[in-house]
């Protein structure tokens, strides 16, 4: 069973290479989607895969890098098609 959450992920979450991490950990887990930091200091995020995969993803972002500080991380179901592969978007 597939899966698709845009999450917006809060804290001391951009100059850490969270974004990266987050790559990383993605592909790591098969997941499609991408990674952009947003102009208000957050990290938001779109994960698609199977519903297991992106679960662990989820749980995987309250930690993130090593010098991270998440302080939330709210996601929400969205119906989209995303492309094939992960990638770190432009800020946006």
């Amino acid at each position: 069973m597939s899966k698709s959450v845009q999450v917006r992920i809060e804290g001391k979450v951009q100059g850490v290479w969270y974004r990266a991490w987050t790559e990383k950990q993605a592909v790591a887990l098969g997941l499609n989607g991408w990674v952009r930091n947003r102009p208000d200091g957050s990290v938001e995020a779109l994960f698609s895969g199977s519903a297991d995969a992106v679960d662990q993803m989820l749980i995987a972002c309250h930690e993130g890098p090593p010098n991270a500080r998440v302080t939330s991380v709210m996601p929400q179901s969205v119906d989209a098609s995303v492309e094939t592969g992960f990638q770190v978007r432009e800020d946006g």
